[in-house]
Protein backbone atom coordinates (compact mmCIF):
# COMPACT_ATOMS: atom_id res chain seq x y z
CA UNK A 1 0.00 0.00 0.00
CA UNK A 2 1.61 3.36 -1.23
CA UNK A 3 2.73 5.48 1.64
CA UNK A 4 0.51 8.81 1.61
CA UNK A 5 2.16 12.46 2.16
CA UNK A 6 0.15 15.12 3.10
CA UNK A 7 1.96 18.03 4.50
CA UNK A 8 4.77 20.15 3.13
CA UNK A 9 7.04 22.02 5.01
CA UNK A 10 8.00 25.38 4.07
CA UNK A 11 10.56 27.56 5.76
CA UNK A 12 10.18 31.57 4.72
CA UNK A 13 11.90 33.07 7.85
CA UNK A 14 15.09 34.32 6.12
CA UNK A 15 15.66 37.78 6.10
CA UNK A 16 15.94 38.19 1.77
CA UNK A 17 19.37 40.55 1.92
CA UNK A 18 20.57 39.85 -1.40
CA UNK A 19 17.14 41.68 -2.72
CA UNK A 20 17.15 44.69 -0.12
CA UNK A 21 16.33 47.71 -0.32
CA UNK A 22 13.24 45.48 -2.47
CA UNK A 23 12.73 43.73 0.70
CA UNK A 24 13.45 45.58 3.33
CA UNK A 25 9.25 45.94 3.79
CA UNK A 26 8.32 42.79 1.99
CA UNK A 27 9.18 39.34 2.20
CA UNK A 28 11.77 37.75 -0.75
CA UNK A 29 8.73 35.49 -0.67
CA UNK A 30 6.52 37.96 -1.62
CA UNK A 31 8.20 39.18 -4.70
CA UNK A 32 5.64 38.78 -8.02
CA UNK A 33 6.45 36.99 -10.70
CA UNK A 34 4.32 38.77 -13.37
CA UNK A 35 0.71 38.94 -10.93
CA UNK A 36 1.72 35.78 -8.26
CA UNK A 37 4.14 36.28 -5.32
CA UNK A 38 7.43 33.50 -5.44
CA UNK A 39 5.67 31.48 -2.08
CA UNK A 40 2.16 30.76 -4.38
CA UNK A 41 4.03 29.31 -7.04
CA UNK A 42 6.03 27.07 -4.66
CA UNK A 43 2.42 26.26 -2.69
CA UNK A 44 1.09 25.44 -6.00
CA UNK A 45 3.17 22.95 -7.19
CA UNK A 46 2.52 21.00 -3.62
CA UNK A 47 -0.82 21.50 -3.90
CA UNK A 48 -0.51 19.40 -7.37
CA UNK A 49 0.70 16.58 -5.82
CA UNK A 50 -2.19 16.31 -3.71
CA UNK A 51 -0.56 18.07 -0.81
CA UNK A 52 -3.04 19.17 1.53
CA UNK A 53 -1.12 21.00 4.70
CA UNK A 54 1.19 23.73 4.07
CA UNK A 55 3.72 24.20 6.91
CA UNK A 56 4.97 27.85 6.70
CA UNK A 57 7.73 28.62 9.03
CA UNK A 58 7.89 32.08 9.26
CA UNK A 59 9.60 35.55 10.85
CA UNK A 60 8.76 38.27 12.37
CA UNK A 61 8.64 40.16 9.07
CA UNK A 62 6.54 38.08 7.55
CA UNK A 63 3.11 38.59 8.49
CA UNK A 64 2.00 39.33 4.26
CA UNK A 65 2.31 36.22 3.83
CA UNK A 66 -0.35 34.91 6.06
CA UNK A 67 -2.40 37.53 4.69
CA UNK A 68 -1.87 36.17 1.28
CA UNK A 69 -3.29 33.06 2.05
CA UNK A 70 -6.04 34.61 4.33
CA UNK A 71 -9.30 35.61 3.30
CA UNK A 72 -9.51 39.62 2.59
CA UNK A 73 -12.94 40.57 3.88
CA UNK A 74 -12.74 44.00 2.92
CA UNK A 75 -10.94 43.44 -1.04
CA UNK A 76 -13.77 40.91 -1.97
CA UNK A 77 -16.88 43.21 -0.79
CA UNK A 78 -15.19 45.96 -2.71
CA UNK A 79 -14.73 43.74 -5.76
CA UNK A 80 -18.03 42.39 -5.22
CA UNK A 81 -19.52 45.84 -5.26
CA UNK A 82 -17.73 46.74 -8.43
CA UNK A 83 -18.89 43.32 -10.48
CA UNK A 84 -15.52 42.22 -10.91
CA UNK A 85 -16.49 38.69 -10.46
CA UNK A 86 -13.39 36.88 -11.88
CA UNK A 87 -11.14 38.83 -9.66
CA UNK A 88 -13.12 38.51 -6.83
CA UNK A 89 -13.31 34.11 -7.29
CA UNK A 90 -9.40 34.65 -7.68
CA UNK A 91 -8.91 36.46 -4.40
CA UNK A 92 -10.97 33.79 -2.82
CA UNK A 93 -9.67 30.78 -4.16
CA UNK A 94 -6.15 31.66 -2.83
CA UNK A 95 -7.19 30.81 0.61
CA UNK A 96 -9.06 27.74 -0.12
CA UNK A 97 -5.54 26.74 -1.92
CA UNK A 98 -4.75 24.02 1.37
CA UNK A 99 -4.75 23.93 5.44
CA UNK A 100 -2.02 26.73 6.18
CA UNK A 101 -0.61 26.56 9.47
CA UNK A 102 2.46 29.37 10.63
CA UNK A 103 4.86 28.35 12.93
CA UNK A 104 7.29 30.98 14.20
CA UNK A 105 11.20 30.93 13.85
CA UNK A 106 11.87 32.34 17.02
CA UNK A 107 15.84 33.35 16.03
CA UNK A 108 17.54 32.94 12.49
CA UNK A 109 19.58 30.26 13.43
CA UNK A 110 19.68 28.18 10.01
CA UNK A 111 17.24 26.13 8.00
CA UNK A 112 17.81 23.01 9.81
CA UNK A 113 16.67 24.86 13.02
CA UNK A 114 13.64 25.79 10.87
CA UNK A 115 12.64 22.73 10.05
CA UNK A 116 12.70 22.13 13.28
CA UNK A 117 10.38 23.98 14.36
CA UNK A 118 7.70 21.96 12.08
CA UNK A 119 8.27 18.72 14.93
CA UNK A 120 5.06 19.06 17.10
CA UNK A 121 3.29 18.65 13.47
CA UNK A 122 4.55 15.85 12.41
CA UNK A 123 3.75 12.38 13.27
CA UNK A 124 6.31 10.19 13.99
CA UNK A 125 6.35 7.90 11.77
CA UNK A 126 5.06 10.21 8.94
CA UNK A 127 7.24 11.55 5.44
CA UNK A 128 6.63 14.74 4.63
CA UNK A 129 7.96 17.39 1.83
CA UNK A 130 10.38 19.98 2.57
CA UNK A 131 10.11 23.00 0.26
CA UNK A 132 12.59 26.05 0.18
CA UNK A 133 11.23 29.52 -0.84
CA UNK A 134 13.17 30.91 -3.47
CA UNK A 135 12.83 27.87 -5.86
CA UNK A 136 10.01 27.83 -8.35
CA UNK A 137 9.57 25.44 -11.57
CA UNK A 138 7.65 25.28 -14.80
CA UNK A 139 6.84 21.58 -15.72
CA UNK A 140 4.34 19.48 -17.32
CA UNK A 141 4.14 17.00 -14.20
CA UNK A 142 4.63 19.29 -10.39
CA UNK A 143 7.77 18.44 -9.73
CA UNK A 144 6.65 17.50 -6.26
CA UNK A 145 4.70 14.80 -7.63
CA UNK A 146 7.79 13.08 -9.56
CA UNK A 147 9.57 13.23 -6.29
CA UNK A 148 6.12 10.98 -4.57
CA UNK A 149 6.18 8.83 -7.51
CA UNK A 150 10.21 8.19 -7.11
CA UNK A 151 9.33 7.95 -3.01
CA UNK A 152 6.80 5.40 -3.72
CA UNK A 153 9.22 3.20 -5.68
CA UNK A 154 12.50 4.10 -3.22
CA UNK A 155 11.55 4.37 0.07
CA UNK A 156 13.69 6.80 1.44
CA UNK A 157 15.14 10.63 1.81
CA UNK A 158 14.20 12.07 -1.96
CA UNK A 159 16.30 14.95 -2.76
CA UNK A 160 15.82 17.12 -5.77
CA UNK A 161 18.56 17.95 -7.83
CA UNK A 162 19.72 19.44 -11.21
CA UNK A 163 23.10 19.31 -13.44
CA UNK A 164 25.03 22.72 -12.50
CA UNK A 165 28.28 23.60 -14.54
CA UNK A 166 31.15 23.05 -12.36
CA UNK A 167 32.27 26.14 -11.44
CA UNK A 168 29.08 27.17 -10.18
CA UNK A 169 29.32 24.06 -7.58
CA UNK A 170 30.37 26.10 -5.03
CA UNK A 171 27.38 27.64 -4.32
CA UNK A 172 25.19 24.67 -3.84
CA UNK A 173 25.35 21.53 -1.80
CA UNK A 174 26.17 18.75 -4.08
CA UNK A 175 26.05 15.48 -3.92
CA UNK A 176 28.06 12.13 -4.94
CA UNK A 177 26.63 8.62 -5.49
CA UNK A 178 25.74 5.99 -8.39
CA UNK A 179 23.58 6.10 -10.80
CA UNK A 180 20.54 3.44 -9.85
CA UNK A 181 18.45 4.70 -12.84
CA UNK A 182 18.20 7.08 -15.58
CA UNK A 183 17.96 10.37 -13.53
CA UNK A 184 18.16 8.62 -9.99
CA UNK A 185 20.87 8.22 -7.99
CA UNK A 186 22.08 6.51 -4.54
CA UNK A 187 23.62 8.92 -3.03
CA UNK A 188 26.77 8.52 -0.74
CA UNK A 189 27.65 11.88 -0.53
CA UNK A 190 26.56 15.46 0.37
CA UNK A 191 28.75 18.40 0.34
CA UNK A 192 27.52 21.87 1.62
CA UNK A 193 29.26 24.56 -1.08
CA UNK A 194 32.24 22.37 -2.20
CA UNK A 195 35.25 23.99 -4.16
CA UNK A 196 34.61 22.91 -8.11
CA UNK A 197 38.23 20.80 -7.43
CA UNK A 198 36.56 18.88 -4.51
CA UNK A 199 33.21 18.53 -5.68
CA UNK A 200 31.89 14.77 -6.13
CA UNK A 201 29.80 15.92 -8.81
CA UNK A 202 27.97 18.26 -10.83
CA UNK A 203 24.64 17.43 -9.31
CA UNK A 204 23.18 20.18 -6.90
CA UNK A 205 20.43 19.84 -4.02
CA UNK A 206 17.64 22.21 -5.39
CA UNK A 207 15.69 23.23 -2.27
CA UNK A 208 13.16 20.28 -2.63
CA UNK A 209 13.15 17.35 -0.38
CA UNK A 210 10.94 14.51 1.15
CA UNK A 211 12.08 12.99 4.39
CA UNK A 212 11.10 11.45 7.27
CA UNK A 213 10.02 12.25 10.71
CA UNK A 214 13.61 10.96 12.29
CA UNK A 215 15.05 13.71 10.03
CA UNK A 216 13.85 15.74 13.48
CA UNK A 217 16.62 13.90 15.49
CA UNK A 218 19.29 14.46 13.49
CA UNK A 219 19.02 17.96 13.23
CA UNK A 220 19.33 18.23 17.03
CA UNK A 221 22.02 15.90 17.31
CA UNK A 222 23.80 18.56 14.47
CA UNK A 223 26.65 20.29 14.97
CA UNK A 224 26.15 24.24 14.30
CA UNK A 225 28.31 25.75 11.49
CA UNK A 226 31.11 28.49 12.24
CA UNK A 227 28.17 30.88 11.91
CA UNK A 228 25.84 29.03 14.68
CA UNK A 229 23.17 28.29 11.88
CA UNK A 230 21.75 24.34 11.70
CA UNK A 231 21.48 23.10 8.43
CA UNK A 232 19.26 20.61 7.04
CA UNK A 233 22.20 19.36 4.83
CA UNK A 234 24.37 18.46 8.47
CA UNK A 235 20.78 16.52 9.62
CA UNK A 236 20.98 14.39 6.41
CA UNK A 237 24.36 13.60 6.45
CA UNK A 238 23.80 12.20 10.09
CA UNK A 239 20.52 10.04 8.43
CA UNK A 240 22.84 8.81 5.75
CA UNK A 241 25.80 7.57 8.49
CA UNK A 242 22.93 6.03 10.14
CA UNK A 243 22.15 3.79 7.23
CA UNK A 244 19.09 5.95 5.81
CA UNK A 245 18.42 5.11 1.98
CA UNK A 246 19.07 8.79 0.43
CA UNK A 247 18.17 8.98 -3.33
CA UNK A 248 18.97 11.70 -5.95
CA UNK A 249 16.20 12.75 -8.21
CA UNK A 250 17.08 14.72 -11.45
CA UNK A 251 13.71 16.48 -11.95
CA UNK A 252 11.88 17.22 -15.20
CA UNK A 253 11.13 20.38 -15.53
CA UNK A 254 12.53 23.93 -15.58
CA UNK A 255 13.96 25.85 -12.32
CA UNK A 256 14.33 29.37 -11.40
CA UNK A 257 16.18 30.55 -8.14
CA UNK A 258 14.25 33.29 -7.46
CA UNK A 259 16.56 34.34 -4.40
CA UNK A 260 19.25 35.62 -7.46
CA UNK A 261 18.58 38.69 -9.18
CA UNK A 262 19.15 37.26 -12.81
CA UNK A 263 17.36 34.49 -11.81
CA UNK A 264 14.45 36.13 -10.37
CA UNK A 265 14.43 38.53 -13.94
CA UNK A 266 14.52 35.68 -16.34
CA UNK A 267 11.39 34.25 -14.26
CA UNK A 268 9.64 36.94 -14.87
CA UNK A 269 10.51 37.07 -18.23
CA UNK A 270 9.63 33.07 -18.60
CA UNK A 271 6.28 33.50 -17.07
CA UNK A 272 5.62 36.82 -18.76
CA UNK A 273 5.44 34.71 -21.72
CA UNK A 274 3.40 32.69 -20.90
CA UNK A 275 0.74 34.66 -19.25
CA UNK A 276 -2.30 35.42 -21.77
CA UNK A 277 -2.64 38.62 -20.49
CA UNK A 278 1.14 40.78 -21.01
CA UNK A 279 2.62 37.49 -23.66
CA UNK A 280 1.90 39.28 -27.03
CA UNK A 281 3.35 42.57 -25.80
CA UNK A 282 5.89 41.03 -23.70
CA UNK A 283 7.02 39.60 -26.73
CA UNK A 284 6.71 42.15 -29.46
CA UNK A 285 8.76 44.58 -26.52
CA UNK A 286 11.56 41.48 -26.35
CA UNK A 287 11.63 41.66 -30.13
CA UNK A 288 12.45 45.06 -30.53
CA UNK A 289 15.32 45.69 -27.99
CA UNK A 290 18.55 46.00 -29.76
CA UNK A 291 21.18 43.95 -27.52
Amino acid sequence: MPLKITKAVIPVAGLGTRFLPATKAQPKEMMPVVDKPVIQYIVEDAIKAGIRDIILITGQTKRSIEDHFDRNFELEYRLEQKNKKDLLQLVKSISRLANFTYVRQPAPLGDGHAILQAKPLIKKNEHFVVLFGDDINDSKRSVVQQMLDVFQKNKGVIIAVEKVHKTRVDRYGIIGGKQKERRLHIVDTLVEKPKPENAPSNLAVVGKYIVPAKIFSCIENAVPSIDGEIRLIDGLIILMMKKYPIFAYEFQGKRFDTGDKLEYLKSVIHFGLKHPEVKDGLREYLSKLKL
